[in-house]
């Protein structure tokens, strides 16, 4: 993986605290102070205050076009006239979509074919005549091989979705607007996948409130994250399979590993069916539709596997689903629900 252009030298990944505060003055118009909400229904669940940063509800419907829009305005003139390449599983794609066209970048977005509907509709809106939307077979691993391919065949710029230091200064801005509203949180809880959002949130934490324990979640589903922190070492997946957290698909970042190693407290995974649970909860207690990448948090605290210390903050990153999937989950996780008992 490569945060470069053909020719270009390599980014450093990791941003500073002053990266992110520039970030945050540049995003500050285009993009919305996401709300940051306290949950009596977790709350009760869980015996802790749990707060819900609801980037579900930001522009483009994740906290993706922070990182995607500050990185393609930070493109040379040069880079802006060969054109962009990025792969994404959706979210990341639609900011870089949305970029393009406001600033007049020819944007080739590669999707797998997990990517849901609305989704792939939401880049081609955006991205207007700018943009041109390519669907490869596979996962996402799939699309990012192919996306490399077509930045250095066309020499084009490829714009990484988390192995970019803008993109990571751009997500940390999530840490800052947390840590401004709460700042004695003990546990702040994540969705885990490429690891961007959690680098940039672990950069605000450690300048604006240490002591805080940060918690990476995962689907089940894909092992990478969950074998790399009992291994040492990211290596690629193989044999991951479709979720319905399917923005958190592909190979975590070799690169963003060490700093995460450092800097969270650990990795959690969780199943089909206790991400399904989580997305119900979500929309009968606070009448969110979040997806299930964004629900990963959720279902951690829900299953209990977190420890959890002082006040609890939760990210929902993203609210992009089908409706089909969308309605099966709500079932699924409400049959769960009254299986066990309790809030559904």
């Amino acid at each position: 993986m490569t945060d470069r252009a053909p020719g270009l030298a390599p980014l450093a990944v990791v941003p500073t605290i002053a990266d992110i505060l520039r970030a945050r003055i540049f995003l500050a118009p285009r993009v919305r102070r996401t709300p940051l909400e306290p949950s009596p229904a977790l709350s009760e669940l869980v015996g802790v205050p749990v707060f819900l940063k609801c980037e579900n509800l930001q522009r483009c419907g994740s906290f993706k076009i922070r990182g995607s829009l500050y990185r393609m305005e930070h493109l040379s003139p040069e880079e802006r006239r060969r054109g962009v390449v990025t792969a994404s599983s959706g979210n990341h794609g639609q900011g870089v979509a949305l970029a393009a066209a406001t600033l007049g970048v020819a944007a080739t977005v590669v999707v797998p074919q997990s990517c849901p509907e609305t989704k792939r509709a939401a880049i081609l809106h955006r991205g207007k005549a700018w943009v041109e939307l390519r669907v490869t077979e596979g996962l996402y691993d799939d699309a990012e091989r192919e996306a490399h391919r077509l930045a250095e065949q066309e020499g084009r710029c490829y714009i990484s979705s988390f192995e970019d230091r803008f993109v990571v200064a751009g997500a940390g801005t999530v840490g800052v607007e947390i840590l401004e509203e709460e700042p004695a949180l003990g546990t702040l809880v994540s969705p885990l996948g490429g690891g961007g959002l959690l680098s940039g949130i672990a950069v605000a934490s450690r300048a604006l409130g240490p002591g805080m324990a940060l918690w990476g979640v995962t689907a089940r589903a894909n092992p990478c994250w969950a074998r790399a922190w009992d291994r040492g070492r990211m290596e690629p997946v193989e044999d991951e399979k479709e979720s319905l957290a399917e923005g958190l698909a592909g190979t975590g970042s070799p690169r963003l590993y060490p700093f995460l190693r450092e800097h969270l407290a650990g990795v959690r995974s969780v199943t089909e069916d206790e991400i399904a649970r989580a997305m119900a909860l979500l929309h009968r207690a606070h009448h969110l539709v979040v997806e299930g990448a964004g629900a990963v948090g959720v279902a951690a605290l829900l299953t209990g596997v977190i420890p959890l210390s002082g006040p609890v903050a939760v990210v929902l990153t993203g609210g992009n689903v089908d409706e089909e999937p969308f309605l099966e989950a709500l079932k699924r996780g409400t049959k769960r629900q009254r299986a066990e008992g309790g809030l559904a």
